[in-house]
């Protein structure tokens, strides 16, 4: 006799969800875990989502360096490029 095990690792954001009536309950315990683990959680009511409770993020003073080491250029974007310009003749 041959036994198989199978092993499925299953990748992807899974919220948690919670039902109202326990969410009521277990409110200030369940703001802790958002804040500490940044998981969004969906509260439902009879079995339909009714909210989402997501953790509080602050919004920059300025834009600057907002996108800082996530853009990047493959070209140099300030070297002549050869072409001759209308106003250059």
């Amino acid at each position: 006799m041959t036994t198989i095990v199978m092993t499925m690792v299953i990748k992807g954001d899974f919220m948690k969800t919670i039902m109202a009536s326990e969410f009521k309950s277990k409110c200030l315990k369940i703001m802790d875990e958002v804040a500490a683990s940044g998981e969004e959680v969906v509260v439902t009511k009879n079995g339909v989502p009714v909210g989402k409770f997501v953790p509080y993020t602050r919004k920059p003073k300025t834009l600057r360096g907002l996108h800082a080491g996530q853009v990047r250029a493959s070209d140099d974007l300030i070297a002549p490029t050869g072409e001759t310009w209308e106003a250059d003749r």
